[in-house]
């Protein structure tokens, strides 16, 4: 499984935090930031814009590094993510994601197939 598919399905490549660590974008960070604070009713800034990838060592948003209820899961079930998981399709956890991305989905389906 290509490594940059977060635990969810999300490709962490087209992530804006992952885009702005990588190319090191200030004014990235500063809208993906503001972006983030109002979504999430909360106090995000530009320096918590730093990733290198869900399933990645390295930097981490707060919220993929602690705060991600899914993340939390897959870790402790000690699955390589979501696509593992016997419970996925039912599960309050995922659901949301796969909803608002069916892509997410669809990229871990293809990296079961691919197993």
């Amino acid at each position: 499984m290509r490594k940059m598919i977060a635990f969810c399905g999300l490709d962490c490549e087209k992530c804006d935090a992952y885009i702005a660590t990588k190319t090191d974008n200030q004014a990235l960070r500063e809208k993906t930031a503001k972006l983030w604070a109002e979504l999430n009713n909360a106090p995000i800034l530009p320096e918590h814009i730093n990733c290198e990838g869900c399933r990645m060592g390295g930097a981490k948003t707060i919220f993929c590094s602690t705060l991600c209820e899914i993340r939390k899961c897959v870790k402790s079930k000690g699955f390589e993510t979501c696509g593992n998981c016997p419970d996925k399709d039912t599960c309050p956890k995922i659901a949301p994601i796969w909803q608002s991305s069916p892509q997410a989905r669809k990229n871990l389906e293809e990296a079961k197939a691919d197993a």
